[in-house]
């Protein structure tokens, strides 16, 4: 009689608790119990038990994909200069599109990856998701146009090269490049504003059209300020360029531009301009002063370039990539990329806005304020066009015409910049 007694209780028991299940009375999260202890209920509850409301067996809503950009980098991210600027203008896409994810592949040059080609290292970002690739160097436009014909869903950007000027790219590649040469009109000018000496030297990359034009616009900069806004003597003025062969020193194949520096130092300039990617213009620069020289330098990329030693820094002139290449990965991932060779000027409005403006100047501490007054006069007539430094006459350095006197140059002219200017000292060729 007892046990038949005791379980009475128990029935009791499992009925309401089928009950209250079969109501939807159950809670929602059940304590933990050990597994044995699960199976034996699963087994001995009632069918309505064990069936959860339709709803709660849907699948959630899948997560979107999300939109992968990639670039590839002809150096380190951190150099200081082009690479940093790059990678920080691709950062800045990936904090302002919703659901965006930014990869890259840095280092692509033969130093740091012998033998490999870019249109090898745009397949690895491709295989990673990417639908949308940056390549950022000049070197980089054949294998640019390689991948972007093998990969016609994918959008390419060419920063700095000129296939779509020159009708060779792919429907799906468009060029991007600020008008870096009024930064270097600017660095020309304060250069000459603040030098004792006279004597200018600017360290060089390797040879091409890009780096010529920007050689030639520092030294209009320069040769303005210097004859115009001193009033010194035009012949009282040196500007010499030595170009080390490659955007960054290569040990064994490009010239060592710690040493170029030095050479500049010894030969007796006192303001040294930048043109590569790195920052050894300033270290240099700055290790002369400490050792008792006044040496000042302007380096070259990237906005906070001057932190590597403020106090000898006149000002860097820099890209902010960020706002274009916002635009244009919008584009492509709205479907609206059109091809473009878009070379653009800086937002003269306020060149340092950072949300419009693809070419700033950042002036430096040792800028005095005289002369910082004086290049922002200089940058107010670039800005209203009062002023355009590719006005005749002008030669290249073996004479032959380079601009008509009362003519200015096109872009395309400018562009396709074939020599350095008469005046300059310095290679024009490779």
């Amino acid at each position: 009689m007892k046990r038949a007694l005791t379980r009475w209780p128990v029935l009791l028991i499992l009925v309401l608790g089928a009950l209250l299940s079969a109501c939807g009375g159950a809670p929602a999260s059940p304590p933990a119990e050990s597994p044995a202890t699960e199976a034996t209920e699963a087994a001995e509850a009632p069918a309505a038990a064990t069936e959860a409301p339709a709803a709660a067996t849907e699948a959630p809503a899948a997560a979107a994909e999300p939109y992968i950009f990639g670039m590839v980098l002809v150096g380190p991210i951190n150099d200081g200069g082009w690479n940093q600027a790059q990678y920080e203008g691709m950062k800045y896409v990936e904090e302002r599109i919703p659901g965006s994810k930014f990869i890259y592949i840095d280092k692509v040059n033969p130093a740091d990856r012998p033998n490999v080609k870019v249109e090898q290292v745009i397949d690895e970002l491709i295989a990673q998701g990417a639908k949308f690739v940056v390549t950022n160097s000049a070197e980089f436009g054949d294998g640019t146009n390689i991948a972007a014909e093998a990969n016609p869903d994918v959008t390419f950007i060419h920063s700095s090269g000129d296939s779509v000027l020159a009708g060779t790219a792919p429907a799906n590649v468009g060029n991007i490049m600020g008008r870096m040469e009024y930064g270097k009109m600017m660095s020309g000018c304060a250069a000459a504003l603040q030098s004792e000496t006279g004597k200018i030297s600017y360290l060089g990359p390797l040879i091409d059209s890009e780096t010529r034009r920007l050689v030639n616009s520092a030294y209009l900069g320069a040769k303005y300020c210097w004859t115009e806004v001193l009033g010194k003597p035009a012949d009282q003025l040196s500007f010499k360029v030595t170009w080390i062969g490659f955007w960054f020193n290569i040990p064994g194949v490009t010239l060592d531009p710690t040493q170029v520096a030095n050479d500049f130092i010894n030969g007796g300039s006192d303001v040294i301009l930048s043109g590569i990617d790195t920052t050894e213009a300033i270290v240099e620069a700055n290790k002369a002063t400490q050792a008792g020289k006044k040496i000042y330098a302007i380096p070259y990329d990237y906005k906070a370039a001057c932190e590597q030693a403020p106090e000898v820094c006149l000002g860097v002139p820099y890209f902010n990539w960020g706002p274009s290449y916002l635009k244009v990965i919008s584009d492509a991932k709205a479907g609206t990329f059109t091809q473009s060779f878009d070379w653009i000027a800086p937002d003269w409005s306020d060149i340092n806005n950072p949300d419009t403006s693809i070419v700033g100047f950042e002036k430096g501490a040792a800028l005095s304020a005289d002369n910082a007054a004086k290049l922002d006069a200089f940058i107010a007539k670039l800005a209203d066009g009062s002023l355009n430094l590719y006005t005749g006459p002008l030669n290249y350095q073996d004479g032959t015409e380079f601009v008509a006197a009362g003519a200015t140059a096109d872009d395309k002219t400018i562009w396709y910049t074939e020599q350095l200017l008469e005046g300059v000292d310095g290679q024009s060729a490779p």
